[in-house]
């Protein structure tokens, strides 16, 4: 269902920190005009923790109404609260999202059977298909495959995993364990060549923020089985796939997408701008790959 290169779109602010909605809408346009083959607001590189209920509903509905029905938009509406969780997937999915992320509940670190009782009560409370998010390192608990493998029996539109485990080892029991119908998608730009070497379907991306034709003809070349030109085009990227993660994301992202003049760059604390001289390596790498 779920397939290519998706967009983990940044949250543009103003300088006074509020929404910049026309900036969201041009970025929606740019990623379509560049062939990629989804979008996912409210993600973690949209800055979803410092957004309130009302912000979060509004970009995303500006982001369903820009994309009007070209791309599927996956609205981030995880939570670590299920009750929460609940209403923000039906909120998205009653303004017409194609599918919601559901990120591993984070900070109370629930048990493997807290998992499936979660995500169960969001399956149950939406027809929308749903993308599990596993990301140990900012959640604490790992999506075990066993309990991923469950989930996905019991629940038809539990339909694909984010793995941003970092594991290949994991990601690899994964695709031998889940039915040939559950998509795996990469949460890491620089898993995607290995994942879809072994089978993954795509990547869930922050680098295709600023280069989404780029990231959607490497997924397309590994989707064709021309793995010698994703694994040449995955190492020629894999500088800025290390440099937007020189500090914590999104920052970098954005601070690459504002030298590009796409957004201004501002960010909500506890994220700030970059340290001087990581910016200036960013700078270099996209330099030297001609993005700027």
């Amino acid at each position: 269902m779920f397939k290519g290169a998706i967009t983990a779109i940044v949250t543009p602010f103003k300088e006074d920190e509020s929404l910049d909605l026309d900036a969201l809408k041009r970025l929606v346009e740019f990623q379509i005009r560049n062939k990629i083959d989804g979008i996912v607001p409210c993600g973690t590189t949209g800055e979803s923790p410092t957004l309130n209920y009302e912000e979060h509903e509004e970009v995303i509905e500006t982001v369903i109404g820009a994309v009007n029905g070209r791309v599927p938009v996956i609205a981030g509406t995880g939570s670590n609260c299920t009750k929460e969780a609940i209403e923000m997937t039906i909120k998205a999915a009653d303004a017409g999202a194609d599918a919601s992320l559901q990120v591993c509940p984070y900070y109370n670190k629930p048990t493997q059977e807290g998992l499936f009782r979660h995500f169960s009560a969001i399956a149950k409370s939406v027809d929308i298909p749903i993308i599990i998010y596993n990301i140990k390192g900012r959640t604490g608990i790992n999506m075990e495959t066993p309990t991923l493998a469950r989930i996905a029996r019991e629940h038809s539109n539990i339909v694909a995993v984010k793995e941003a485990s970092g594991d290949i080892s994991q990601m690899q029991d994964v695709l031998n364990t889940l039915p040939k119908g559950f998509d795996v998608l990469s949460g890491d730009d620089n898993m995607t060549f290995p994942l879809m070497k072994l089978g993954g379907k795509g990547v869930i991306s922050v680098a295709s923020n600023i280069i989404p034709h780029e990231i959607h003809n490497l997924a397309e070349y590994a989707l064709k089985g021309d793995f010698k030109k994703a694994e040449e085009l995955h190492n020629k990227l894999m500088p800025l796939f290390k440099g937007i993660f020189i500090e914590t994301n999104p920052t970098p992202i954005k601070a690459a997408l504002a030298m590009k003049g796409m957004i201004k760059e501002s960010y909500r604390l506890p994220m700030c701008e970059m340290q001087p001289e990581n910016k200036i390596k960013l700078k270099e790498i996209l330099q030297g790959l001609k993005i700027i």
